[in-house]
């Protein structure tokens, strides 16, 4: 049978998705880009945010749509969505065929087969794999998730209740998969995790991220390498130290301080201040110069008083930050901000989103500015369809999030390669480059 795959949310619910991938393609199903050919359509979910969840439910009401008027037979749904609200969406829903929560992952196939009305092999190990994905990410990239859930309960998130407490993977089974993605070509590692600056302390007792990232380094085939995401409470000396010292690691730190006044930290149970902050931001850009941070902001926080946002504008204003995203506060069920009693008005938070976002987008267009008739190296990605330009990013750029260069097409046949360039423009939050010989 023919499947095809929508894959909904952040990157480490992608993984998840090209785990189901490898599953199906290993058990000789065919599997299609396609979902108008699909006889079988799997939907992975994020149900992170409000908005998140919104897409999940107009993405599994626009696939039904093809089980009256398409190929699709069976209609399969995923992940953190169904996780929590599984008992809801199936009285909801009864065009989906199969919901499969988190939990059930280690049934994943067997839930399969009983919906095809097929044998079960209890002989065979058929659950989720990491060694058996799909790579979608293109021939050069690939995340790597090091861990599963968050201990942190940051009182506005929901993570914990779907994915649970903080598990990190053995170092060896990492390295293991890491070996393989080199293996396949693999150049860009991505180093994922809800929260990697706690990596290795609920398995060693301490922090293990430098000492990953440094064995990492040590795998031949990888020219960057990236973590994401590192809470400032928790980057170290030493962890500041090993982006510095190898060249392998790009000298990229994506920092989601969330906030920077001290009682709306508190509020949402972040376990830092504003100064800590700033001390650990000025740490980092005396140590490596050339380091690009990104973080992310919410606003509209329940009890964020004018004086509280007057400090965040301030901050933000101060131009630590190459690339930022601003966040309205969303409120999340079962999460401890929900019951809060001093909620924001939308048209509030939607003003201090706009306010923030006004101004870094004049911080972003100044540090862009910056580079240009300097020199990058790039990974060429995509070109335009008339083959007039290269799509590619710098090691200031991470996929889907962070912008692009542009350059226009003087060499043929550069697509996953690397190549040097010099930035000669910009446009908007993108730079324009031409190629070096």
């Amino acid at each position: 049978m023919k499947v095809g795959f929508v894959s909904l949310g952040c990157s480490k619910n992608l993984i998840d998705t090209e785990m189901a991938i490898g599953l199906f393609k290993n058990n000789e199903f065919q599997i299609v880009n396609d979902v108008k050919k699909a006889e079988i359509i799997v939907i992975n979910t994020c149900g992170f945010i409000e908005s998140a969840k919104q897409e999940a439910i107009d993405t599994i009401l626009e696939m039904a749509e093809y089980k009256e008027k398409g190929a699709c037979k069976y209609l399969v749904v995923m992940g953190c969505l169904v996780q929590r609200y599984k008992e809801e969406l199936e009285k909801a829903m009864p065009e989906v065929d199969l919901f499969i929560t988190i939990d059930e992952y280690n049934e994943f196939w067997n839930k399969i087969l009983n919906l095809l009305n097929k044998k079960v092999n209890n002989n065979i190990c058929n659950n989720l794999d990491y060694m058996d994905r799909v790579i979608t990410t293109g021939p050069k990239t690939a995340y790597l998730k090091i861990a599963e859930g968050c201990s942190n309960k940051c009182t506005y998130c929901a993570i914990p209740y779907i994915r649970g407490e903080y598990v990190s993977r053995p170092m060896e089974d990492i390295l293991k998969e890491a070996e393989s993605l080199s293996k396949q070509g693999i150049k860009e590692l991505i180093v994922i995790a809800q929260d990697t600056t706690k990596y290795g302390v609920d398995l060693y007792g301490k922090t293990k991220l430098s000492e990953l990232l440094n064995e990492l380094c040590k795998i031949d085939g990888f020219e960057w390498i990236r973590f994401l995401y590192s809470y400032p409470e928790s980057i170290t000396d030493e962890l500041i130290e090993t982006v510095k010292n190898n060249d392998k690691i790009c000298k990229y730190f994506d920092i989601p301080i969330q906030h920077i006044s001290d009682t709306v930290l508190k509020r949402m149970n972040r376990r830092t201040t504003g100064e800590k902050i700033e001390n650990i931001i000025n740490k980092i850009k005396k140590c490596i110069p050339n380091a690009i941070l990104r973080t992310s902001l919410i606003v509209g926080f329940p009890g964020e008083t004018k004086e509280d946002f007057e400090k965040l504008y301030n901050f933000v204003n101060k131009g630590y930050f190459d690339k930022l995203g601003v966040f309205m506060y969303s409120k999340e069920d079962g999460t401890p901000a929900a019951r809060l009693k001093e909620q924001i008005h939308h048209n509030t938070k939607r003003a201090r989103h706009n306010k923030i976002m006004s101004i870094a987008k004049q911080i972003s267009e100044e540090k862009l500015k910056s580079f240009i008739g300097k020199e990058y190296k790039v990974l060429i990605e995509n070109i335009t369809f008339d083959n007039k330009y290269y799509i590619g990013r710098t090691y200031m750029d991470i996929p889907e999030t962070d912008g692009v260069i542009i350059i226009k097409n003087t060499k043929e046949k550069i697509l996953g390669e690397f190549i040097k360039c010099k930035v000669i423009n910009i446009e908007n939050y993108d730079l324009i480059g031409e190629i070096i010989d």
